[in-house]
C-alpha cells in the first residue's frame, strides 16, 4: 500500500538500514528501507486506529522487510484472540527472517495460552522454517513457568532439522529451560537426545547465562560432545 510505504519513507534512516542488512542475511538487501524498531512499533499503534489497516493485512506477500515488521506488530496489538490467531495463521507462511519471527508476539496470547497450545503443536511440525521457530518461541515465552509440563521439552528436543534458524531456536529454548526447569531438562543433555550441534550450542548458551549457577555451568561443561 502506497500510504504505508510513504509512512515508512518518512521514517527512513539509511545508516540504520545498512546495519539491518548485515544482521538479517536471509532477506534481500533491497527489501530494507531502514526504519528503527521503536518507530515501527509506534507506527503500528497508529495504524491500528486506521480503516486501511485491514487492507494492509490482506496484502500478502509484502515487498519490504519493514512491511513485514509492521504486519507482525499489528498482529501483536490485536485484542481479540480469534481475530489475532486467524491473522497470524495467514501471516506465518510469509515470514522470511528471524527478526519478524521473534518480534511478532501477540499480547493476548499471555491470557489465552492454553487455547494456543494445539496451534503450537501444529506449527512445530510445519515444513516452514519460521513457523517452527515461532512455535518454539511461543513455548519458551508462555510454557516454561507456571504452565510448564515436561512433555513440552520433549517436543522441542525431538525436532530434527537442517535449518540454522530452527536449530538456534531449539538451543535457545533448551538453555532457557535449563535455567527455569533444570531437573526436567538436563537429562536431554545427559542422555545425548539431541543432534550434536544443538547439544553443544545449548551448553554454550546456558554457560553464558547469568541464570545458570557456577556449579551448573561446570557440570554442563563436562557434558559437551
Amino acid at each position: 500500500m502506497q500510504i504505508i510505504l510513504d509512512l515508512l519513507e518518512e521514517r527512513k534512516d539509511a545508516a540504520y538500514g545498512d546495519f539491518q542488512k548485515k544482521l538479517i542475511p536471509s532477506i534481500l538487501p533491497e527489501s530494507v528501507i531502514g526504519v528503527r524498531t521503536p518507530e515501527l512499533r509506534r507506527l503500528a499503534k497508529q495504524i491500528m486506529k486506521e480503516e486501511y489497516r485491514e487492507d494492509f493485512l490482506k496484502e500478502l506477500p509484502h515487498t519490504f522487510f519493514e512491511e513485514n515488521q509492521l504486519h507482525g506488530f499489528l498482529i501483536s496489538e490485536m485484542k481479540d484472540f480469534e481475530e489475532c490467531l486467524a491473522a497470524l495463521e495467514e501471516f506465518l507462511p510469509y515470514i522470511d527472517n528471524w527478526a519478524t519471527c521473534d518480534q511478532t508476539s501477540p499480547k493476548i496470547f499471555k491470557k489465552r495460552a492454553e487455547e494456543l497450545l494445539p496451534y503450537i503443536k501444529k506449527w512445530l511440525v510445519s515444513e516452514h522454517t519460521y513457523t517452527v521457530r515461532f512455535a518454539i518461541g511461543m513455548l519458551m515465552q508462555h510454557f516454561l513457568e507456571e504452565r510448564f509440563q515436561a512433555e513440552y521439552v520433549n517436543l522441542v528436543a525431538g525436532i530434527r532439522s537442517e535449518e540454522y534458524y530452527i536449530n538456534m531456536e531449539i538451543a535457545w529454548y533448551m538453555a532457557t529451560a535449563l535455567a527455569k526447569q533444570w531437573d526436567s531438562t538436563v537429562p536431554y543433555l545427559e542422555k545425548r537426545k539431541m543432534d550434536k550441534w544443538v547439544h553443544n550450542k545449548t551448553i554454550q548458551k546456558a554457560r553464558e547465562s547469568y541464570r545458570i549457577t557456577a556449579e551448573q555451568k561446570e557440570y554442563l561443561k563436562g557434558l559437551k560432545m
